[in-house]
């Protein structure tokens, strides 16, 4: 942490953020895991909630 705090500071050299791909893509694959999910309990659910 005390290595980049100097580069929060500076002006005008700011270095695009690393991005993982494997990592990216897994968290796309949990996103669309967890909407399925919601889906599925909102249909199954609908009769009690009136909506």
């Amino acid at each position: 942490m005390l290595e980049g705090a100097s580069g929060v500071f500076e002006r005008g050299s700011r270095k695009a953020p690393e991005v993982d791909e494997e990592q990216v893509k897994d968290l796309h694959a949990k996103i669309g895991e967890l909407a399925v999910a919601n889906d599925f309990l909102a249909r199954k659910l609908k009769p009690w909630t009136g909506k």
